[in-house]
C-alpha cells in the first residue's frame, strides 16, 4: 500500500502559524474570521489529534509557544460568543480580577455580567473552534509546566468568561476539564476561586444534562477542594447541594464514583454549611445505601464520607435515622476482623462512632447493633491506646442508661477505666462546637431562658453529686463534657442563671486566679475526668462490690490518688470514700484485700509496685490522712451488728480463701477488743493466719499484708507492754570479761595443763582436768568416770574442727563473755548452715554444754540480727532450727519500730526457711503476737 501523502498539518509549524495568524488578525480587528475558518479549523484538528497527543508533543507545543495564541484565540472566541440575557447567579470578574490573574496577554474586552440558562447557541464554525481550542488547552493543562505558563499568561479569566457565556454542554465540558486540570496546582486554584469560577460550575451542574459534562464539572469542584479555606468557600457558595441532588437522582456508575469523590473532599473537616447543604440535598439515604455498593472505591469513599459527617452534631440525628449508625458499626467491624485493614484505616470510623455516641438516639441504636461491644473491644486492644481517651469519653453519654450500664459493668468496663487513670494513652483530641450533642442545640437568641426540663435535670444532678451547685452546669451541658461554672459577675449586676456561649464545650481546669472568693473551688478535669465520671456513676449503684472493690478498680484508682503529679480529682477521693462508707462492700474489700491494700498504699506507702523492691517513696501526710480515714470508714461498718454478722459468717462458714482473708483483715478493721478476741483468739482466726503463711499466697502481696497484719494484732493486744529485742551481748562496747583459759596457752602456763584434747587435724588443745569435769556432765563421766579415757593424758575429739573447739575450751575453764564465742560466727551475708557456727552449736550440744549454747546463740543474734544484720538473715538464723533462735527472729520480724518492708521481707525469709515444717514458726509468731515467751522445744500456747 502507498503511504498517505503528506499534508501541511504534518508540519507543528504550519499550524502554529495558522493559529498565531488566527490570534493576530483577531487582535488587529481587520479581518472576518470566516475565510480563514476552515485552514484554522484543520491546524487545531491536527493539533488536538497529532501533535499534542504524540510523545512529547505538549512540551514541544509549549516550547514553541503554541499557549499564548491558544489563549488569544480563546478571548477572541469569548469575545465574539452570545451574550446571556440575563442576569444570573454567578458573576463575572471585574477589572480589578481581571488584572490579578491575566498575565501578559490582556482581554480583548470585558465579560459579560451574568450567565444565562437561555442564551442562544454560538455559530456552528465558532463553538467547533472553541471545542477544539479547549480540548487542545486542556490536554496541555495535564502537564505542570504548561499550567504555570497558562497561570503565567492569564489564561484562566478566558475560561471563566467562557464558562459565564457559552452554555453548550460540549463547551462547558471542555472549559470544566480545562479548570479542573489547572485547579491541580495550589496557585492556579486559588487564582480559579478568585476569577468566580465556583458558582459558575455550580450553575452548570443543575443547567447540563450530559453524563460527561457533569462529571467535568463534578471533577473541577472536587480539584477546587484543596484545602480547608477552599471547602468552606465551596460550601458558603452553594456546591454541596446540587452534588447531593445529583447523587439523589440515581445518575450513571461513571457519575455516581465522581460524585462521591468529590463530596468525599468537600467533607474533610467537615463545616456546618456542608453538612447543612448535604442534609437538605437529600444525600444522607443515598449515601447510606452506596456504603453497599459492589465498587469498592464508592463503597469506601461513601463510608469515609459518612464518618465526615459524624463531626457535625446538626446531621447526626438524620444520619442515624438513615442507618448510618449501622453501616459505620459494620464497616469498623469489618475492618477490626483478622482480615481488616491496619489502625490507620479504622481511625475515622472510630471518631465517628465516638461522635454518635453524643446523641440519645444514636446510642440507642449504637447499643442495639452490638456498639458497646466494639468500643469495649477498642478499649482491650493495647494497639488502639491513641484513641482510648476517645472511646472512654463516648462511654459518657450511656452515663444515665441502666440498661447500657450493665452491659457495660458485665463486659468488665471498671478495671479498664481504672487502668486509664494512670494510663499512657495520648489525650483526646479536641473537637469544635459543631461537634457537640445536637440533643442540646444552640439557640441564636442573645438570652435563653431555662426551660422546666432543664430546671428538674439540673436539680437531679446537684442531688447526686455531679454539680457542685446550681451554677456548675449550663442548658448546654452534655455527658461527654462538663463545662466549667461561668465567670461571677461583678457585684454591681444582678446575678443572671443563663451563661454566655464563651463558657461551654469548654472542657474543666482549675478555677483561675482573680475569680470571686466566693465562688466554689473549682474541680480539676483532665484527661482522666470522663473515666472518674463513669466510675462515680458506678460507685452510685446500691451494691458497687463487684465492679469496683476489686483488685484492679482498687489499684487503678489508688493509683491515680498517690501518683497525680498534681491535685488529685475529688471525684475520686469520693469514690473511694463512697465505696468504704457502704456497707454492701464491706465483704468485698475482705475477700479481695482490699482494706490491707488502703493500708498499705496510703498509710505504709508501699505500693505493690515497691514490693519487694525497696524504694524509695515516703507516705505523704495527706495519703496517710486519706488511708486512715478510709479504714475508719471501713471499721464503722465492721463494727456495726450487720459487720460483725458479715465476718463471723466469713470466717466461720466461707471458703478456705475467704477465711485467711477475714482473719488477716480484723486486726486493720476492728478496734473493739471483745470482736476481735472472739473472731480471732476465741475462734481460731489467728491460727488460721498462720497456717496459711506457708501455703501457696493468695494475693501477691499476701505476706507483706500478713506482716502488718500480725504487727497490728501484737499492738491489739499488748498496747501498753510490748516485747522488745533482747539486748544483744555488748561484746564490741564493753570490756570484755578476763579471759580464763589464755594462761594455758603461754609458753610458761600456770598451773601447768594436765590433759591435753587431740582434733582430727592433729592439733592439740591444753585443758584443765579438773575444770572441765566440772564443766558439764559429759565431761565428768568422760575424764572422771571409768572410761578409758579417765586415765589418758591425750583425749581425742572427734568431728571437731579447732575454730568449733576453741569456744568449747574457753567454757570449759570458766571463760563467759570473753569473746571466744564470736570466733566461729560468720559475718552478715554468709550462710550460717554448714558453717562453723552451726558446728559449735552441735558440739555444745553434743557436749552438754547449755550456757555455751545460749552464749553462742545470742552470738549469732547480735552478728546477723543486730543493728548491721537485714531481713535476708532472719531466715538464715532461723533454718539453723534452735529454739531460742526461732524466737529471736519471730521477735525481730514483728518488732516495735520495724520498717514495714523489713519486717515483710523477713517474713518472706521465715516462710521459706520454713518449708513445708510450719509448726515452729507458727508458735513462735503466736508467742510473739501474744506477748508471751516461747518455753522449751515442746511448749505450746492455745488460742
Amino acid at each position: 500500500m502507498a503511504a498517505a501523502k503528506p499534508t501541511l498539518t504534518d508540519s507543528l509549524s504550519f499550524c502554529l502559524a495558522q493559529l498565531t495568524a488566527a490570534a493576530g488578525e483577531v487582535l488587529g480587528g481587520g479581518k472576518d474570521t470566516a475565510t480563514n475558518e476552515t485552514p484554522l479549523g484543520r491546524a487545531l484538528l491536527a493539533l488536538r489529534t497529532r501533535h499534542v497527543k504524540a510523545a512529547g508533543g505538549i512540551e514541544r507545543f509549549r516550547a514553541r509557544g503554541g499557549l499564548r495564541p491558544l489563549l488569544a484565540l480563546l478571548r477572541r472566541a469569548a469575545a465574539a460568543g452570545p451574550a446571556p440575557s440575563q442576569a444570573g447567579p454567578g458573576s463575572a470578574p471585574s477589572s480589578a480580577e481581571s488584572a490579578t490573574s491575566a498575565g501578559p496577554a490582556p482581554s480583548p474586552g470585558s465579560a459579560p455580567s451574568a450567565a444565562s440558562s437561555s442564551a442562544p447557541s454560538p455559530p456552528a464554525r465558532l463553538r467547533k473552534t472553541l471545542d477544539l481550542a479547549l480540548s487542545i488547552l486542556a490536554n496541555c493543562c495535564t502537564e505542570g509546566a504548561c499550567r504555570t505558563e497558562v497561570r503565567r499568561l492569564g489564561g484562566i479569566l478566558p475560561l471563566v468568561t467562557i464558562l459565564q457565556c457559552v452554555k453548550t454542554d460540549s463547551i462547558q465540558n471542555r472549559t470544566a476539564r480545562a479548570l479542573g486540570n489547572l485547579a491541580m496546582e495550589p496557585e492556579s486554584c486559588g487564582a480559579i476561586h478568585s476569577a468566580g469560577a465556583v458558582p459558575l460550575l455550580v450553575e452548570s451542574l443543575t443547567a447540563c444534562q450530559d453524563s460527561q459534562c457533569l462529571q467535568s464539572v463534578v471533577r473541577a469542584l472536587r480539584n477546587l477542594a484543596d484545602s480547608p479555606q477552599h471547602r468552606l468557600a465551596l460550601a458558603q457558595q452553594g456546591a454541596v447541594r446540587p452534588l447531593a441532588e445529583l447523587l439523589a437522582a440515581a445518575p450513571d456508575p461513571a457519575l455516581t464514583l465522581a460524585l462521591v469523590r468529590a463530596l468525599l473532599e468537600l467533607s474533610r473537616g467537615c463545616s456546618r454549611a456542608c453538612a447543612e447543604q448535604l442534609s437538605l440535598g437529600g444525600g444522607l439515604g443515598p449515601l447510606v445505601s452506596l456504603a453497599s455498593h459492589p465498587k469498592k472505591a464508592v463503597r469506601e469513599a461513601t463510608i469515609l464520607i459518612l464518618a465526615n459527617l459524624c463531626a457535625q452534631g446538626l446531621v447526626r440525628p438524620a444520619l442515624g435515622n438513615a442507618g448510618g449508625v449501622e453501616v459505620l458499626l459494620g464497616e469498623l467491624r469489618r475492618r477490626r476482623g483478622p482480615s481488616g485493614a491496619g489502625p490507620a484505616s479504622q481511625q475515622p470510623l472510630v471518631r465517628a462512632v465516638c461522635l454518635l455516641c453524643r446523641e440519645a438516639i444514636n446510642r440507642a441504636r449504637l447499643r442495639d447493633a452490638g456498639g458497646l461491644e466494639l468500643l469495649m473491644g477498642l478499649l482491650r486492644d493495647p494497639r488502639a491506646s491513641a484513641w482510648h481517651p476517645r472511646v472512654v469519653a463516648a462511654l459518657v453519654g450511656f452515663l444515665y442508661d441502666t440498661g447500657a450500664l450493665g452491659r457495660l459493668q458485665a463486659l468488665g468496663l471498671v478495671p479498664l477505666l481504672a487502668g486509664q487513670l494512670c494510663g499512657d494513652a495520648g489525650d483526646e483530641e479536641e473537637e469544635g462546637r459543631e461537634a457537640a450533642s445536637w440533643d442540646f442545640p444552640e439557640e441564636r437568641t442573645p438570652e435563653r431562658a431555662e426551660a422546666g426540663s432543664f430546671r428538674s435535670l439540673r436539680s437531679w444532678l446537684i442531688s447526686e453529686g455531679y454539680a457542685a451547685g446550681p451554677g456548675d452546669i449550663s442548658p448546654d451541658w452534655s455527658p461527654e463534657r462538663c463545662p466549667p461554672p461561668p465567670p461571677p459577675p461583678e457585684p454591681a449586676e444582678p446575678t443572671s442563671p443563663t451563661l454566655g456561649p464563651t463558657s461551654l464545650r469548654t472542657p474543666r481546669a482549675l478555677r483561675t486566679p482573680g475569680r470571686s472568693p466566693a465562688a466554689t473551688p473549682e474541680e480539676p478535669w483532665g484527661r482522666e475526668g470522663p473515666a472518674l465520671l463513669l466510675l462515680s456513676r458506678f460507685s452510685q449503684a446500691p451494691d458497687p462490690s463487684g465492679a469496683l472493690v476489686t483488685g484492679p478498680a482498687l489499684c487503678g484508682l489508688l493509683a491515680y490518688v498517690t501518683g497525680s503529679p498534681g491535685p488529685p480529682s475529688p471525684r475520686a477521693l469520693r469514690i473511694l470514700a463512697r465505696l468504704t462508707c457502704n456497707p454492701a462492700c464491706l465483704e468485698a474489700f475482705v475477700r479481695s484485700y482490699g482494706a490491707a491494700l488502703l493500708r498499705a498504699w496510703l498509710v505504709l506507702g508501699v505500693a505493690p509496685d515497691d514490693w519487694p523492691t525497696l524504694r524509695a517513696r515516703p507516705a505523704r501526710r495527706q495519703h496517710r490522712e486519706l488511708g486512715e480515714m478510709l479504714l475508719q470508714n471501713l471499721t464503722v461498718q465492721a463494727e456495726s451488728p450487720f459487720g460483725v454478722g458479715a465476718l463471723t459468717h466469713l470466717l466461720l462458714s466461707g471458703s478456705p480463701e475467704d477465711r485467711v482473708a477475714c482473719a488477716l483483715t480484723l486486726p486493720f478493721i476492728c478496734r473493739k477488743p471483745s470482736l476481735w478476741r472472739r473472731l480471732l483468739l476465741d475462734q481460731g482466726g489467728l491460727r488460721l493466719l498462720l497456717s496459711a503463711l506457708t501455703r501457696p499466697a493468695p494475693h501477691p502481696l499476701f505476706l507483706f499484708f500478713a506482716a502488718d497484719s500480725l504487727s497490728c494484732l501484737q499492738g491489739l493486744v499488748s498496747p501498753t507492754v510490748i516485747p522488745a529485742l533482747p539486748p544483744p551481748i555488748p561484746l564490741d562496747l564493753d570490756p570484755p570479761s578476763p579471759c580464763l583459759y589464755e594462761p594455758l596457752l603461754g609458753p610458761a602456763p600456770i598451773p601447768a595443763p594436765d590433759l591435753h584434747f587431740l582434733l582430727d587435724s592433729g592439733l592439740r588443745l591444753p585443758a584443765q582436768r579438773a575444770a572441765s569435769a566440772t564443766a558439764s556432765p559429759f565431761f565428768r563421766a568422760l575424764l572422771a568416770g571409768s572410761f578409758a579415757e579417765a586415765q589418758m593424758d591425750l583425749v581425742p575429739l572427734r568431728g571437731l574442727s579447732p575454730s568449733a573447739a576453741w569456744p568449747i575450751l574457753h567454757h570449759l575453764h570458766g571463760c563467759r563473755g570473753c569473746g571466744a564465742a564470736l570466733g566461729p560466727i560468720p559475718p552478715p551475708g554468709q550462710p550460717l548452715l554448714g558453717s562453723e557456727a552451726e558446728e559449735a552449736l552441735e558440739a555444745a550440744g553434743r557436749f552438754l554444754l547449755p550456757g555455751l549454747e545460749e552464749e553462742l546463740e545470742e552470738a549469732v543474734g547480735h552478728i546477723h540480727l543486730g543493728p548491721h544484720g537485714g531481713p535476708e538473715s532472719v531466715g538464715e538464723v532461723f533454718r539453723l532450727g534452735r529454739p531460742r533462735l526461732v524466737a529471736h527472729c519471730a521477735r525481730w520480724t514483728l518488732g516495735p519500730g520495724q520498717c514495714p518492708r523489713k519486717r515483710a521481707l523477713a517474713l518472706v525469709g521465715l516462710v521459706e526457711a520454713a518449708g513445708e515444717e510450719a509448726g515452729p514458726l507458727t508458735e513462735a509468731l503466736l508467742a510473739v503476737v501474744m506477748g508471751v515467751e516461747l518455753g522449751g522445744k515442746g511448749s505450746s500456747l492455745e488460742c
